[in-house]
Formats: structure tokens, C-alpha cells, sequence
């Protein structure tokens, strides 16, 4: 390692040092050379005898060291006689470096009044020499200019107040110029110096204060209440939050208040209650402001709080009559008061200092029947009309009074009038009227419990007492119990009711009322007669239908007549649209025969069972017109009438021709010639079949195949009193003559 001193100022190279190898013997054969930082620039060496020089000034501050490496090679060869060695040339520092303030200018701050040594702030210097090699780069603080109010700690930099009665009030700011000096400060020693500039920052140390004494103010006494009177201000010598204040009335606050405007802390009086000239014409108000925000620290020096005098002069106007009471009037009178008979009186008056006179009068529209009169001199309410109190308890009415001189000037009073009962309406039973019993109701069974409706309403409230009516006073059957609650109880006086001898007991009840005077009215009570289950459940009642028809109101049962009406036009309808296609049918031919083919493959419940298939087909069976066509023969009647004629006509003959088959062959031929040759006649034949129709009927099965050899001695003469349609079936079954049997 070599040393070399900076900042050399000489005019030749400054040496620096020797390289040297052993194999250097003096004779010249050896040529040293060097390489790295500087090599050749700064440093430059002897080849013949290795010695160092620097070319150029050097600055440690900019670079401390360089770092080379030394070679050794033979001149002839240029072979490396030894392996390259590395060295280092290390800068000597001197003192050429002055300390410098790298963040001046600096700005503090402290809060005024602080005590003495409270820390400001701290500033640092750095010296660019080498704190290693002597006390260059040792740095000590100075106040040079400022030093009665700050002081600097000499070794740390840190400025501190030197007064303790700093005011912000006074000098808001103070600048100091602080000096930092080298070599400890010693003779010699460079220095550096920086600006510091210290801000006084406010506390609440002063309180407000009002710049005058007294304020005058002057307002109409008929400003609304809220109308502001004027503004006044307190200041402050403080700064910031501190100067925050609030406003309070000290006196008069009853009919002035205050307010703070937070934008300009002004303060805001204005009018809390109306104003009155005729009572006070001038007010002074007492205002204090205090500050929001107290430092305790500064309790000492004082209160921190300020009063004035606001004095408000108020001027007098025109002002509208003032109602007494001002709030409204409650009058009462009596329901059977007599029209023209005083209620009440209302009074007002003129507030101002003229007193003039007043006239009254009540707006019609809140009295629309004209039910109240006033007199417009006097107030006095009289009555207009009869009172009732159960259709309005209550009447509330608009006085207007007006100075007789300026009709601009009124007001309106409200006035409620109460209407004061009296007993005019006698107590009735409250619905329902009607009661019912089982038929095995014990005597003494509470069966119902009956109140009582009054319309009046008495002071005192209702009383009401009960018992049967003269006319009801020798019922055996039921009982009347006052239960002294304004309720009655009804019980059975006996038992063993029946309903089938009597279902309906009416009972009259009396009801008085307490009065006075005492009115009363006679109620009915029916009671009915039920059948109950074991647990006293109401079954059936023979009134029940009468009950529910009573409770029909009269558009119920019209509804119900205009519902029955069209049913009975929609069946006669049905029925007239039936009897149309019937007559169609029947058009053609009496004794027209349509094979219609009906097969019925179940088993129903006999000739009773009405409704297992079409009757209408039985109906209708031999139901036939007369045919039309000529051509057929002689008129034909239907199959039954004539079978039926035959049987009536001849005995055993007729027996005989019932018997031959040829005779219905012959008929249905003829018939299927007369459909062949009518056109207007349905092309298809009508054929009914009857099978067994079950084990329940009495005849057993209808059909004929069975009926000739059926040995059954049942009688069915009962089938001619069926009608014309089964006449023929009757004449199948009814028994032979005597002598028919015989023969």
C-alpha cells in the first residue's frame, strides 16, 4: 500500500513509491509496468527502475484509493518473472472540505409561552473529510445571529428557545443563521453556515372581547318570531380553532335568543317570542361570548370570556284585536238547551295604545248550519238551532274579531262547545234478540245473557236494571237474573222442553236506565226449542229455516227470486226445445218402425233403476205418426194398439193371433217397404234388444223370450196402472179367463 497527500500542488510529478522484484539486479534486463485504475493517467512508473509518480492533483473527497496491479517481465523475452502482484495507492485526507447544511434553508416551529430549553428542532451539517484521520470532519454548532432567543446544542445541532415568554401575538417568526465549524472549532477549522427560520405557533392565550360596549338595535314589534335583530362580533387575538367562540344571553333570554354564525362567529340575535310594544318598548340584552376551547395551562391569566350590551327599541304598529284566552275557548251547554239561550261569551280586544273597538262574527263555514249566533258587540254566543248530543257531541266553531275602524286588522279564535248530555234515550237490548235450549235443559241452566245499548252518556255512566214485563211476569218456563253489571242473565225454570209441542217461547224484558230521568223499553227475547247431542251441541232447530230466511236482507231474497226465475225459464226451454224435436220426429209417420239397435250388456237394479240407461227409448218405442204414402196398403196402426185390440176383440182368436209370428213378419215388411219408397224418412232400421236386467226387480227379466214359458205366479196386473206405453206389456202378463182355459 502507498500513500499520497491530495491536493499536491507542485509542479513536478509527486512521487509516490517503488515496485521491486529479486531477480532485479541492477544491470537493466528487468522492465516493471502497471495496470488498473489510474495506470498510465494519473500514475505513471519508471520501466528501468519501478518507481511511482502521480501526474495529477488527487481530491480524497472525490476518490480515497486506487487499486493497481505490478508486473515484472524480462526486456528481451517479455516473459512474467514473477506473478502479478496488486497493490493499493490510498489519498491522504487534509482539511479541504468546509461542513454544509445538505437540507437547509430549515423552517421549525414552537408554540408560544413554551418554557425555556423547549426543543425547536435539530440541524445537521456533514463534512466531506475523513472522519478517520484527525479532526477534520469534527463539526461543532453556532448561533450566530438570534442567539438571546434560540440556542444551539453545540455537538447534536438541536435548537432550543433561550425566553419563555415568546408571543405569537407580538412576532410571529424569528430567523436565526446557525454555523457549523471543522476541526472541532478549533483556530483553523472551515466552516459552513445555514438559515433557520422558527414559526410561533398560537395557544388560546388571549380572550375574545367585544370592540364596544353597547349595540343598538331597533325592530317592529310585528316581526315574526326567528326575525334577526342584528349581529354582533367578538375578536380574538389568537389564530385557528382559538378563536372559536359561542354566544350566551345573559338577560332578556326569554324573548331574545342567540345564535353563532360559524363562518364569520358573528353572533345572531333575533327574536324568540312575540314582541309588544304597549308592554316594553325597550329591552337590553346582555350578551357573552366565551371561548369554545380553554388551555388549562392558561386558566391563570385571566377569565376567557367577554359581555356586552345589546339594547332593542321597539317601534309600535297597527297590531289585529288579541282573543282572551289567546289559545281558544272550550264552552259546554246542554243537549235540551232552548233556541236563543246563551252559550257563552268570547272576548277580545285591541292591543294597541288607541284601544279601538272590536266587533265579532263567526265564519260560516264552520258553522254551516247556523246552528250558533253572535252578537258582534258584545261576543256573547247564543244558540240557533235544537241540540243532540248523540248526532254531534261536539261543534267546533271559528270566531273572527275586526277593529271596527281598519277591517284589515283581524284575528280568528277557535271555539269548541260541548254538548252536555241529557237522559232522552231510553236503554235497548243489544242484538242478537234470540236464544236457544236444548231439549234437555236442566232447570237453573244459564241459557243466555243479555246487555243493554244506551245512547246517552251520563256523567255518572249507566246503570240499568232488569225484569220480565208485566206481560211475561207469569212465564213458568224461564227466569230473568239482574247480574248489577249492566247485564242479565236468562235460566231455565224447568226442565223437560219438547220442541214438537212448542219450539218458540217469546220473553219480554223490561230495561230502566238510572235516568233522571228514568226511561225504559220493553225488548222480546225469542228462545228456541233444539235437539242437542250428549255434549249440549245445537243439531237441528225448527226454526231454523224461518231464522235463516229473517236474516235474508231484501236484496238477498230478490237476488234469490231473480235466480229461481231463470231456472225455471232455462227448464221450460229444455223442455219446449225437447217436445220441437219430439214433434220432428213424429212428423213422418205414426207407425213408422226404426230398428234401432240398443244393446245394454250390464246388469242393472230392475225396472226401478231409472237411471242405467235411456227411458226415452222405452218412451218413444211405438210412439209413431201415420204414414204418409198411400201406396202401402190400408192405414196401419201402431204394433201395441192393434195387438191390444185384437186381445180385447176375440178371446182365444186374439190369444191365437198374438201367438203368430207370421203377423209381426208381415208388419215389418210393410214398414221397411213404406221407409224404402218416403225419401224423407232416415235410411236405417230401429231394433231394441232387452237382456236380463238383474236379480233385484220383482218381474224378473222383461224380455219375451222367457215370458210364455215362465211358470211364475206373481200378479202383474199392477203394470196397466203404468200408463198407456205399458198396456201392451200388461196384456203379455196378465192372467188368462177362466174360460179361455177351459176352452
Amino acid at each position: 500500500m502507498f500513500f499520497v497527500v491530495e491536493e499536491y500542488t507542485g509542479t513536478e510529478p509527486l512521487y509516490v513509491g517503488k515496485i521491486h522484484t529479486d531477480s532485479d539486479e541492477g544491470e537493466g534486463n528487468i522492465k516493471y509496468t502497471i495496470t488498473g485504475e489510474g495506470a498510465g493517467t494519473i500514475f505513471i512508473i519508471d520501466e528501468l527502475t519501478g518507481d511511482i509518480h502521480a501526474t495529477e492533483r488527487l481530491d480524497r473527497e472525490e476518490k480515497a484509493s486506487y487499486t493497481l496491479r505490478a508486473r515484472a517481465k524480462d526486456r528481451l523475452s517479455n516473459d512474467l518473472l514473477e506473478s502479478e502482484s496488486e497493490f493499493v495507492i490510498k489519498v491522504q485526507d487534509i482539511n479541504d472540505s468546509e461542513p454544509k447544511f445538505l437540507e437547509g434553508p430549515y423552517i421549525g416551529s414552537v408554540a408560544e409561552l413554551s418554557p425555556i430549553g423547549t426543543s425547536v428542532m435539530k440541524v445537521t451539517a456533514s463534512d466531506a473529510d475523513d472522519p478517520t484521520y484527525g479532526s477534520s470532519a469534527k463539526v461543532v454548532y453556532s448561533v450566530m445571529d438570534g442567539e438571546k432567543i434560540f440556542t444551539v446544542d453545540r455537538n447534536e445541532g438541536i435548537i432550543m428557545t433561550a425566553v419563555a415568554d415568546l408571543d405569537r401575538e407580538t412576532q410571529d417568526r424569528y430567523e436565526l443563521v446557525v454555523k457549523a465549524t471543522d476541526m472541532a472549532g478549533q483556530m483553523g477549522g472551515l466552516s459552513g453556515s445555514t438559515t433557520v427560520t422558527i414559526v410561533i405557533t398560537d395557544v388560546n392565550d388571549n380572550p375574545p372581547r367585544f370592540p364596544q360596549k353597547m349595540y343598538q338595535f331597533s325592530v317592529s314589534e310585528g316581526a315574526a318570531v326567528g326575525t334577526p335583530v342584528g349581529r354582533i362580533i367578538a375578536t380574538d387575538a389568537d389564530m385557528g380553532e382559538n378563536t372559536d367562540m359561542s354566544y350566551l344571553i345573559k338577560e332578556e333570554g326569554d324573548l331574545f335568543k342567540v345564535t353563532t354564525d360559524v363562518e364569520t362567529q358573528e353572533a345572531i340575535v333575533s327574536i324568540k317570542k312575540p314582541l309588544d310594544f304597549e308592554s316594553k318598548r325597550t329591552h337590553n340584552v346582555v350578551v357573552e361570548a366565551v371561548n369554545k376551547h380553554v388551555d388549562p395551562r392558561f386558566v391563570d391569566l385571566g377569565s376567557f370570556r367577554d359581555q356586552t350590551i345589546v339594547r332593542v327599541s321597539v317601534s309600535d304598529i297597527d297590531e289585529p284585536p288579541i282573543f282572551q284566552p289567546a289559545d281558544g275557548t272550550i264552552m259546554e251547554v246542554q243537549e235540551d238547551t232552548k233556541v236563543g239561550a246563551l252559550v257563552g261569551v268570547i272576548s277580545a280586544r285591541d292591543p294597541d295604545v288607541k284601544n279601538k273597538h272590536v266587533r265579532f262574527s263567526i265564519d260560516r263555514t264552520t258553522d254551516q248550519e247556523m246552528i250558533f249566533h253572535i252578537d258582534p258587540d258584545s261576543g256573547a254566543i247564543t244558540l240557533g238551532k235544537v241540540l243532540d248530543r248523540e248526532t254531534a257531541g261536539w261543534h267546533n266553531i271559528t270566531v273572527r274579531a275586526v277593529e271596527t275602524e281598519n277591517h284589515t286588522m283581524a284575528s280568528h279564535s277557535a271555539v269548541s262547545i260541548r254538548i252536555l248530555d241529557v237522559n232522552d234515550n231510553p236503554p235497548e237490548l243489544a242484538t242478537p234478540y234470540e236464544a236457544s235450549i236444548c231439549e234437555d235443559a236442566k232447570p237453573g241452566q244459564l241459557i243466555h245473557t243479555i246487555s243493554v245499548v244506551d245512547k246517552d252518556e251520563p256523567q255518572s255512566g249507566h246503570r240499568f236494571y232488569f225484569t220480565l214485563a208485566p206481560e211475561g211476569s207469569s212465564n213458568r218456563h224461564f227466569t230473568l237474573w239482574d247480574v248489577k253489571d249492566n247485564t242479565a242473565g236468562i235460566r231455565t225454570q224447568r226442565s223437560g222442553f219438547n220442541r214438537h209441542e212448542q219450539n218458540v217461547y217469546f220473553l219480554p224484558i223490561l230495561v230502566v236506565d238510572s235516568g233522571p230521568p228514568s226511561l225504559s223499553s220493553t225488548g222480546t227475547l225469542t228462545i228456541h226449542v233444539c235437539g242437542c247431542d250428549p255434549e249440549g251441541a245445537i243439531q237441528s232447530c225448527n226454526a231454523t229455516a224461518y231464522s235463516m230466511s229473517a236474516a235474508l236482507s231484501p236484496g238477498a231474497l230478490i237476488a234469490l227470486l231473480v235466480c229461481i226465475l231463470i231456472l225455471i225459464v232455462l227448464v221450460l226451454l229444455i223442455l219446449t226445445l225437447k217436445r220441437h224435436r219430439k214433434g220432428q220426429r213424429m212428423a213422418e209417420d205414426e207407425e213408422d218402425m226404426r230398428d234401432n239397435v240398443i244393446k245394454y250388456n250390464d246388469e242393472g237394479g230392475g225396472e226401478q233403476d231409472t237411471q242405467a240407461y235411456d227411458m226415452s227409448a222405452l218412451r218413444n218405442l211405438y210412439d209413431f205418426p201415420e204414414a204418409k204414402s198411400c201406396d202401402s196398403g190400408p192405414d196401419i196402426r201402431s204394433l201395441p194398439q192393434w195387438i191390444q185390440a185384437n186381445r180385447v176383440g176375440g178371446g182365444a182368436e186374439g190369444a191365437a193371433a198374438a201367438a203368430d209370428f207370421s203377423l209381426f213378419k208381415g208388419y215389418i215388411r210393410k214398414k221397411v217397404e213404406q221407409a224404402d219408397a218416403d225419401l224423407s224418412v232416415p235410411p236405417y232400421d230401429s231394433f231394441q234388444t232387452y237382456a236380463f236386467e238383474g236379480n233385484s226387480s220383482p218381474a224378473l227379466s222383461l224380455s219375451s223370450i222367457h215370458t210364455m214359458s215362465t211358470t211364475s205366479e206373481q200378479d202383474f196386473s199392477y203394470l196397466s196402472d203404468w200408463g198407456p206405453r205399458f198396456r201392451q206389456l200388461a196384456g203379455y202378463y196378465a192372467p188368462a179367463n177362466p174360460e179361455e182355459e177351459g176352452s
